[in-house]
């Protein structure tokens, strides 16, 4: 697989809020069909902004403490972080362009 990591309720801090670069979480979970749409996109994405934002993603059934720590309430949920604070959040699945977009004004990148 390519530039996407996964991260869990106990590598979530260091991996994440510890970390230099912007982040994004996708939240997902097996059973979501949205979510399995998403991951290409994602995972693309994370390919080409290498060194630049850091990818991961959270399964949220397997790591509930970190879900319900930020309301996670529909999926897939992307989690934008800068300096360990989120400053964006996007619920739903998105195109890769948009998306991009998105990636782009938040990140100011």
């Amino acid at each position: 697989m390519a530039d996407i990591n996964e991260v869990t309720d106990q590598t979530f801090s260091a991996e994440v809020l510890s970390n230099p670069l912007p982040v994004i979480v996708d939240f997902w979970a097996e059973w979501c069909g949205p979510c399995k749409m998403l991951t290409p996109i994602i995972t693309e994405l994370a390919t080409e902004l290498k060194g630049v934002v850091a990818v991961y993603k959270l399964n949220i059934d397997s790591n509930p403490q970190t879900a319900a720590q930020y309301s996670i309430n529909s999926i897939p949920t992307l989690l934008f972080f800068k300096n360990g604070s989120i400053i964006e959040q996007h619920t739903g699945l998105l195109a890769k362009a948009p998306l991009k977009t998105k990636i782009s004004k938040v990140f100011q990148i």
